[in-house]
């Protein structure tokens, strides 16, 4: 497939950047024909697969993914959902119930390697191939794979017939091939979340019954052939002879495709200034929600732009379908059944700006499923703040009472468990998406809001299309503020240590001086802002760094006159100094009211001591 000047620019200049930087990353160019059989939920695909091998390292194997293989009675998908304490209730025992023509399986009918036939292990949801020769460092290959798929009925993500009666949601639907990095094959068995793909382009025909409309990933080439609201302006719609339709995409720089279709879908398009254009894809809409969240989410899209960088491709869908809401490149599947408008635009703006993070950037979500749900839970907070107005002074707040109450339940894992390995779907929700994003508030009360801003937009436009590590997106944040940060990344994604930090006494009144003194309760030690108000309204800051840091944050707007104090030294539990005044001039003494800082008993550092305190 030929890419436009434009796309190849984008991403030659990408991979120069790796290569600069010592970074490789492999390539997979796809080409498929789909011929889909309606009535019986199944479909025959003929696959083209040139991969390219740019590590330093010869490949005598491959792995790829058959996800429909995991909504089958036993699977592990089944098993895990059958025993983890707490089941996601889309799943329950759901997959143990499904009959023969209710599951879903891909069956590998002829599978090469530039022409040689192949062997092949099936294990469940993963294939373990031998290659028929090596491929060398920098060396393609070609695999040509024929499959007959069966889609299974709408368990999770997945599958045809959802609860709002949408046909088909087509999504982890095709044999797809497993990335392999600088750690080696990710060949992970699809037990229940998150993803990890090969960046490449992928050019797909999906033969279905005319019926159909379709959406999702990638640009569609034969517009004027297909109508539904695709076709250009004043044109005139050709349909071929016979009963099916041949749908043409193509999605260049992209690690994965979607897609969706339904006879009754309405399609609707908006434009964003500036790009992209925006397909709506839904069933009739009784309660206008989805004609409001046209409007808006053109907003929303260009306040995301604008704030965390410029969304690359040219379109985006938002398509009723799936279970919930989920996130695919350049699109994302919604289910509306029973949702407020509040809600609709909630998780439609969660799960679109998924594709800065999961679509865009693409880290390894099965591994650090936090750089992708917590980053974008955070835009999310933000970017719905901004749509009302800012009524909100942290709208993060909600994500550290969740970690307060995960804390108190005693079942904090640390940030670094695997996204299918957390002992409870509790865990890994309130770790992921709220620690997540209490990260990025942590970061951005350590180096300040400036620095924080200009931080995310660099890590954006440094790591799109390169699958960055929190060792990545770190060294950016160091680099704009200057100050040394992976002592934070450390504790707060490798352990579970908290924050707490208390005002002890305010006593020891010397010379008309009066001496504070602090505690740290909890293990994760932080700089601290401290906001002192005298009986006369007078306003004090004071501003504690961390020795590990290695300097301190600018002043920020409305602390002009702040007063730096020595390091507090992460060994010592207690710190004290002194203001110059007596204890009876002071009206209060209060740790961060920004509320910035994730501390998860805030109601002991502010003085005087709260009733509940005392």
């Amino acid at each position: 497939m030929q890419r436009s000047i434009g796309t190849f620019f984008l991403a030659l200049v990408g991979f120069s950047a790796i290569a600069q930087h010592g970074y490789w990353q492999q390539h997979a160019s796809y080409q498929m024909e789909i011929d889909m059989d309606a009535a019986k939920h199944q479909f025959t695909g003929k696959q083209k697969l040139v991969y390219t091998n740019n590590s330093s390292d010869t490949l005598t194997k491959v792995f790829y993914h058959l996800y429909f293989n995991a909504f089958q009675p036993g699977s592990m998908m089944d098993v895990r959902s059958r025993t983890i304490p707490d089941p996601d209730p889309r799943v329950g025992d759901r997959i143990s119930k499904l009959k023969p023509d209710e599951i879903g399986y891909h069956q590998i009918n002829k599978f090469t390697q530039d022409g040689k036939p192949l062997e092949y292990h099936v294990q469940g949801t993963v294939v373990e191939v031998n290659l028929s020769k090596p491929i060398l460092p920098g060396g393609k290959s070609e695999f040509l794979m024929d499959f007959h798929s069966q889609v299974p009925l709408q368990v999770r993500r997945s599958g045809r017939d959802n609860a709002q009666g949408i046909d088909f949601s087509m999504t982890q639907w095709y044999p797809k091939m497993a990335e392999y990095d600088h750690e080696g094959w990710h060949a992970d068995p699809y037990v229940g979340r998150e993803f990890y793909g090969v960046w490449g382009d992928f050019d797909v025909k999906i033969s279905i019954d005319k019926k159909y409309v379709l959406g999702g990933t990638g640009y569609l080439q034969n517009s004027n052939e297909i109508g539904h609201g695709y076709q250009e302006q004043g044109a005139e719609v050709k349909q071929p002879l016979g009963d099916k339709l041949t749908w043409h995409f193509v999605a260049p720089q992209v690690h994965d495709f979607a897609w969706a279709a339904d006879p009754d879908y309405l399609h609707d398009i908006q434009y964003v200034p500036n790009g992209p254009t925006l397909h709506f894809l839904y069933q009739e809409d009784t309660t206008g929600h989805w004609l409001r969240l046209q409007k808006e989410f053109v907003t929303a899209f260009g306040i995301m732009n604008d704030k965390f960088g410029k969304y690359p491709y040219k379109q985006f869908s938002v398509i009723q379908g799936g279970d919930g809401g989920m996130e695919y490149p350049m699109a994302t599947l919604i289910q509306t059944d029973g949702r407020t408008y509040g809600g609709l635009l909630s998780v439609t703006v969660h799960e679109a700006f998924h594709n800065w993070y999961y679509g865009v950037l693409a880290s390894n979500e099965s591994k650090y499923p936090w750089m992708d749900e917590g980053f974008t839970s955070f835009a999310q907070d933000y970017v719905l703040n901004a749509l009302s107005g800012y009524k909100s002074s942290n709208p993060h707040l909600g994500d550290v009472k969740g970690l307060a109450r995960l804390h108190e339940n005693g079942l904090q894992e640390p940030l670094t468990t695997h996204a299918d390995h957390f002992q409870t779907n509790y865990c890994y929700g309130v770790s992921s998406y709220g620690k997540g994003a209490v990260f990025l508030m942590q970061i951005e009360y350590i180096i300040g809001e400036d620095a924080f801003w200009k931080g995310m937009k660099r890590y954006f436009n440094e790591w799109k299309f390169k699958h960055p590590t929190p060792n990545d997106f770190i060294r950016v944040m160091e680099k704009v503020s200057g100050l040394e940060l992976n002592w934070f990344m450390d504790l707060w994604v490798g352990t579970t240590q908290i924050i707490d930090y208390s005002i002890e006494e305010l006593d020891k009144e010397k010379k008309g001086r009066t001496e504070i003194v602090l505690k740290r309760n909890g293990q994760l030690p932080m700089p601290l802002d401290i906001k002192l108000v005298d009986k006369d309204g007078n306003v004090s800051w004071y501003y504690i760094p961390v020795g590990l840091m290695r300097g301190e944050k600018p002043v920020e707007k409305g602390q002009e006159g702040r007063v730096v104090l020595p390091d507090w030294e992460w060994t010592n539990p207690t710190y004290s100094f002194e203001v110059d005044l007596k204890k009876k001039k002071i009206e209060s003494v209060e740790i961060d009211p920004s509320t910035r800082l994730a501390d998860l008993n805030n109601i002991n550092g502010i003085y005087p001591f709260p009733k509940e305190r005392k």
